[in-house]
């Protein structure tokens, strides 16, 4: 069990509905992440079998509240190996901050956090979704690989491929989420995408983007980014795997799947 050695404040906007939410993050013996919104004091276990939605993020809920933006903030998480945290949060959104997991780790690695002994885990056997162009595979491996490909209307993403192997971490960590700029307003309008900034988005326009990235591929990254966060749902750290993770055209509700597919067939080793 890993927590935080002190108490951890932050406010931000949401991505989505663009609503100041103030954060309080404890540290926890309980031995798992749980979120209490607003006044609630039932909290919302941080498992697979919480999430509720997954419309353009990933949606944790209870039946009496709910919690959106999970994804950054667990792959942060999932980076230092934490998992035990008392979260308290003023609005039913996590803040987006700078729209990666880098904010989260740096406010981690600030409030400083126990490192226990790391395990190893495998699959018992391989998991498989597939679905017309989507995959997701994951099958046992000497050590952690995991690739992932899109197929977008933009030069540099289309039919690209990018792998990680644990190592070059902080470019996985620093990629922010993105979305073709043509498309904002209509979200918007919807109520979605309302927290959107230069900053913290990168868009897709024509041929080029609308900030200069962070790495080559960042958007590619940021998907392996949101795996990792979404992978973590299954309560072992999918960085302690050892399996080779193959994925192509997919997003938050394949992640979910294959996570709820994964949770039973793991293996300590």
């Amino acid at each position: 069990m890993t927590t935080i050695l002190k108490k951890i404040e932050v406010k931000g906007n949401g991505l989505m509905k663009n609503r100041e939410c103030c954060v309080q993050i404890l540290p926890s013996s309980k031995g798992k992440i749980r979120f209490f919104v607003e006044e609630s004091k039932e909290p919302i276990i941080f498992d697979v079998e919480s999430v509720i939605s997954t419309d353009h993020c990933v949606v944790l809920g209870n039946g009496k509240t709910k919690v959106m933006l999970t994804e950054h903030f667990s792959a942060a998480c999932a980076f230092l190996g934490i998992d035990s945290l008392d979260v308290h949060i003023s609005k039913p959104e996590m803040p987006i901050l700078d729209g990666s997991a880098k904010e989260w780790v740096e406010l981690f690695k600030k409030a400083g956090y126990e490192k226990s002994e790391k395990v190893s885990y495998s699959v018992k056997e391989p998991v498989y979704y597939l679905n017309g162009k989507t995959h997701l595979v994951i099958i046992p491996d000497k050590e952690l690989n995991i690739t992932y490909s899109v197929q977008y209307d933009h030069p540099e993403l289309d039919h690209t491929w990018v792998s990680f192997n644990g190592r070059g971490e902080d470019e996985i960590i620093s990629a922010r989420t993105f979305g073709y700029l043509k498309d904002l307003r209509k979200f918007q309008l919807f109520g979605f995408a309302r927290g959107v900034t230069m900053e913290n988005t990168v868009g897709l326009n024509g041929e080029s983007y609308t900030t200069k990235l962070r790495s080559c591929f960042e958007p590619v990254k940021h998907k392996i980014l949101d795996l990792i966060g979404d992978l973590y749902l299954t309560g072992v750290n999918p960085l302690d795997l050892k399996a080779q993770i193959i994925v192509k055209e997919a997003g938050h509700a394949v992640h979910i799947k294959a996570a709820k597919m994964l949770k039973n067939k793991l293996i300590k080793i």
